[in-house]
């Protein structure tokens, strides 16, 4: 090993205290990757929780913490079984390599030590567009399930909806229906429509995907549904969820949860851009230097005009 095992990174101390620290990295093992990170996605919806103190309690969950999981750079160095790999441009979907300073998910740092399979190789012509793919596979994993009807609606014209709109229309026969009730937001589809929910009178949607992350709308997207219908939860909520049974009941509703994205949802969103089938443009709307973090956040979380914020770790001393 060559290079200085430390970093900058970006710390949450406690919620909304945030601050870019030096921190020691573990030292890399035979299998471990040394990664010089060159952009990491702030999550609007993981991330918030977390920068809030809004986030549910699990095992590991405490602070201080360094988040991300949407990370992308360069191998530096490597492991003894894993020096193939130096020179590579992969996606980093987070690290636990900070001593004391709890990793969740510990991408948002300059620089990262990691198992090699947790690293995948990406094409280095994404630029900083590879850091959507934790997004793009979450939503793939959603519509890949054994169970999976394929949404004709969406519920949310977000980043994730708009992946998850993206990949169901290269899909499916027919592109799915988008509701926003953001009229800033509601501009960038393509191939498929987004419409205000109180313009839209249908009732018998098949299969209704919320990525909102809103529970209070589960009465009214089961009142939507057709008979046997199926709501997908594919947002993150923090709060209890309920809703009416009766109506459930009349339309034998079914709900089912798609949690986080496997490596083998990953390998198929990068075969769908490899094959012109998914593009990652036009969804990151701010940029700034990680030197910048605490500003970057807030900006990520209160400016509704940002879509998606990307840190710039590059050309941190």
């Amino acid at each position: 090993m060559t290079h200085s095992l430390s970093t900058k990174a970006v710390v949450l101390q406690a919620p909304e205290t945030l601050t870019l620290s030096h921190l020691d990295l573990a030292a890399p093992g035979p299998d471990d990757l040394v990664v010089d990170v060159a952009w990491s996605g702030i999550s609007a919806g993981t991330e918030r929780l977390l920068w809030s103190g809004r986030m549910p309690d699990f095992p590991g969950m405490g602070y201080p913490l360094v988040p991300g999981y949407e990370s992308v750079g360069r191998v530096v160095d490597a492991g003894a079984d894993a020096v193939d790999r130096i020179g590579q441009t992969v996606f980093v979907p987070g690290a636990r390599c900070f001593g004391d300073v709890r990793g969740l998910f510990g991408g948002s740092a300059a620089r990262v030590v990691l198992p090699s399979e947790r690293a995948p190789a990406i094409h280095e012509g994404l630029g900083q567009d590879g850091v959507l793919l934790a997004l793009a596979a979450t939503a793939y994993h959603a519509l890949a399930q054994p169970d999976a009807v394929l949404p004709d609606l969406i519920v949310g014209h977000g980043v994730l909806g708009r992946l998850l709109a993206r990949i169901a229309t290269s899909l499916a026969d027919e592109p799915p229906t988008v509701w926003e009730t953001d009229t800033k937001r509601s501009s960038g589809a393509q191939g498929y429509a987004v419409v205000h929910p109180d313009k839209d009178e249908r009732s018998d949607y098949r299969a209704i995907y919320d990525v909102s992350g809103d529970g209070a709308l589960l009465d009214s997207l089961i009142g939507r549904l057709a008979r046997g219908g199926q709501i997908v939860l594919a947002g993150f909520y923090d709060k209890p969820l309920s809703f009416a049974f009766p109506p459930a009941f009349m339309r034998e509703a079914r709900l089912r949860v798609a949690a986080e994205w496997r490596p083998e949802d990953l390998k198929a969103v990068l075969g769908l851009i490899d094959a012109g089938k998914l593009s990652l443009e036009g969804l990151i709307t701010h940029n700034a230097s990680a030197d910048e973090a605490d500003r970057a956040y807030r900006t990520a979380f209160g400016d509704p005009d940002c879509l998606k914020m990307v840190l710039d770790w590059r050309n941190v001393s």
